[in-house]
């Protein structure tokens, strides 16, 4: 029996690396985004936001470490849906949306405020970038056993003093007051905001990261199942405290800032707006750099975790040979440009992540339904089939007709319609368990 156990600095020291793993793209521009749609009712929708972008990758951590991992996670629905779901999550978080945007995103915030009129925004400019960005996240993927050293004991700090110096400046200095809400801040600034952390990606991040979190916690001579999992809960602990408080400036920032700097199209071209406006030419090299290094951690994450993952799904392939294709195949999707990458995730995102969830939150309730595989189907299967439907539609595609069938469901208007319908669903599962049980005896 390891009775072995890690020092608090250690331990702060892996729940930094895992701040830095989720920090990226999404987390820099979806907050100030949501701040300036939302104005003054962004104290509702920010509480929205940080449950689906704080709360539930917390949960989701905890639920691999307890797990193992992802495959043995949705195995519980059934062999085949844990690999075909565990394929389609890693391809979402990876290769076809996450990877590429966190060079899109570095981009955006780092280069752009520095290109000259006569450059175009996206062309050779976005090209060169991203050759040299991705060939960086190839280099340092390559060695996944130096996460934690790089990332939690050396990147992460500075982001964070460079990300508060950001935020105390907003406070003393203010941009301006928040203005009206627009669109649906308006009349559901909570549901919307919930929405919006699905964007974040991290719900689903976490069950990849909580097997890199998983293995850093090894490497330092833990085996026992029982302390990986204390160990992962703490880290986890420190990481959504990192990302509330970050969260909360960066959403503030973008609530005052309209009034000074005009309504910006997306998050990345707001933050850098206001960080010039704080600090002139100054404040956009520095936020510029800390955007940098956000990215670049986020991308070795996720190249590292999606490298680990298809090389055990295709042993005659390497690992490395795996970080190379995953790079070279999310630089040249990152050429479509932010704003054009982000309506392209949005659907698909839409579509995994209630599953995601109700397969977290049940990996909870695991033991007291006896870990039946009639609850697990029970309640995806309708979550899946209402997500889907809601893809559909956020792909722009007319879903008049669903809308008349399941408009009557609570919170369907919202994005939420599945949720009653995945609790019903597992209550029915839950029955036909307990029959089952009664029959066999």
């Amino acid at each position: 029996m390891n009775n072995k156990s890690l020092s608090s600095r250690e331990i702060i020291a892996i729940g930094l690396m895992l701040f830095a793993l989720f920090f990226g793209a999404g987390n820099m521009i979806f907050p100030p985004y949501l701040g300036q749609e939302s104005g003054v009712n962004m104290g509702k929708a920010i509480i929205g936001f940080l449950i689906t972008g704080v709360g539930l990758p917390l949960l989701g951590v905890i639920s691999i470490a307890k797990a193992g991992d992802l495959r043995t996670l949705a195995g519980r629905v059934h062999p085949l849906f844990g690999a075909a779901f565990t394929l389609l999550l890693y391809l979402a978080i990876g290769p076809l949306f996450g990877i590429p945007r966190t060079g899109t995103v570095a981009y955006e915030i780092g280069i752009t405020p520095f290109l000259p009129d006569t450059v175009p925004k996206y062309g050779m400019a976005l090209l060169f970038y991203t050759i040299i960005f991705f060939t960086v996240t190839a280099w340092l993927s390559m060695n996944p056993s130096k996460l934690v050293d790089r990332i939690g004991k050396l990147f992460t700090p500075i982001l964070l003093a460079i990300l508060a110096i950001l935020a105390v400046k907003s406070i003393i200095t203010p941009l301006g007051e928040p203005m009206a809400p627009k669109g649906a801040y308006a009349e559901t600034p909570f549901f919307k905001g919930f929405i919006e952390g699905y964007l974040t990606m991290d719900a689903i991040a976490a069950l990849v990261f909580g097997i890199v979190v998983i293995g850093s916690i090894k490497e330092r001579g833990i085996s026992s199942s029982k302390q990986i999992a204390k160990i992962c809960i703490y880290s986890g602990l420190i990481a959504a405290a990192a990302l509330m408080l970050v969260y909360l400036s960066l959403a503030y920032i973008g609530a005052s800032g309209e009034e000074s700097i005009g309504f910006q199209d997306n998050g990345g071209a707001l933050l850098s707006a206001a960080a010039s406006r704080l600090f002139g030419s100054f404040g956009a090299v520095i936020l510029g750099l800390a955007i940098t290094f956000a990215c670049l951690t986020t991308s070795i994450g996720l190249v590292s975790s999606c490298a680990q993952y298809f090389s055990k799904v295709v042993p005659s392939i390497s690992y490395r040979s795996f970080v190379l294709i995953l790079s070279l195949f999310s630089m040249m999707i990152a050429n479509i440009g932010l704003t054009q990458l982000i309506s392209v995730s949005l659907p698909m995102l839409t579509m995994i992540y209630p599953p995601a969830i109700v397969l977290v939150l049940l990996s909870f309730l695991h033991h007291a339904f006896g870990g039946s595989r009639a609850v697990y189907a029970g309640a995806l299967i309708p979550a899946g089939l209402i997500s889907t439907i809601d893809a559909i539609k956020a792909a722009g595609a007319d879903t008049r007709i669903f809308s008349d069938m399941l408009g009557f469901l609570p919170l369907y208007s919202e994005g939420l319609g599945w949720v009653i319908p995945a609790v019903a669903g597992g209550l029915l599962g839950l029955l036909i368990a307990g029959r089952g049980k009664k029959t066999a005896k």
